[in-house]
This record gives structure tokens, sequence and C-alpha cells, in this order.
């Protein structure tokens, strides 16, 4: 299933770049997701970074069928590599789970706002009901993109 999703940030992409090299503000993201747990480790490469966020999820609110998958928790590593400050890959994995969303990241300037452009494909493989938990699992992504977008414009405004 194809995913995309546009936040928009109403600052430079040098600032929203710097953003989002910074470990603190992916773990005040997660911190507003209620994640379990979170290790992320941002590692400049080059023009670009490799960014590594391992995060444990609580899966209270999935349909019955969704959680007889994930369990009560579950591992999610969403691994980024940018290239430079503009584009990059995307990956989140599930390490036992078939499920996984891989695709292309972007920062695009657009006059003084900055777009944080995603691009997926959000795979599952469960015969039968593949596309119905890729649905929910888009909705979950985007659901906390939305979260992410929200702390984001609170950081830039220098709330941290």
């Amino acid at each position: 299933m194809k995913f995309h999703r546009e936040l928009a940030y109403e600052a430079g992409s040098a600032e929203v770049f710097a953003m989002l090299a910074d470990p603190a503000f992916r773990e005040k993201v997660a911190a507003a997701q209620d994640v379990v747990s979170i290790d992320v480790t941002s590692t400049p490469n080059g023009e670009g970074m490799s960014i590594l966020n391992d995060q444990v999820q609580n899966t209270a609110g999935l349909p019955a069928l969704a959680k007889k998958i994930a369990g009560e928790t579950t591992q999610a590593i969403i691994r980024e590599e940018w290239a430079d400050a503009t584009s990059g890959t995307y990956e989140i994995v599930a390490p036992g789970k078939p499920t996984k969303a891989t695709g292309t990241v972007k920062l695009v300037a657009d006059g003084g706002v900055t777009r944080h452009v995603f691009d997926l494909e959000v795979t599952v493989k469960v015969p039968l009901i593949a596309g119905k938990l890729e649905k929910l699992m888009a909705d979950n992504i985007d659901a906390g993109m939305s979260v992410e977008h929200s702390v984001g414009v609170a950081w830039l405004k220098g709330n941290r």
C-alpha cells in the first residue's frame, strides 16, 4: 500500500534538519506518543545523517486481529539514512513480525516553510487480510506523524 504524508514547518530546512538530527527531539516525540521505551542514535554521515530509533510501542487500542499479530507491545525499528540535508531513505521494521514500511524522506524548502515529505510502501505479509492490516499500519504511521508534527512545531518555537 502506498503512503504519502507531508508535514509543514514554518522554519528553514537547516533548522528542521537540525531538529530531526537531535535525539532529544526524537525522545520528546516518543514520550508524546506514549512509547514504552526508546533508544535513539543520530550519527552525522558526510552531509547527511543516520538515525536509528529503536522503540517498544504499546498496542493498546489496536483491533484484536492486529493485537494477535503484534502482541501487547511491539518493537519498531525506524531507520533513516539521509544522503544530505534534503533527502534520504526511511524504513520501519518490526523484528519477527510480517510488517514493514520502506521508502523515501525529504525536506523541501518552500518560501518560509519546510515540508517534511514521506513516500512509503507499507507491506504486511499475512494471507487474506494483508490489505486490511496494511491500511491499519498506514493509519498508525499517519497518527504517529501527526504527533511528531505537533511536537516539531512546538520544538521550533522553543518548547524543548
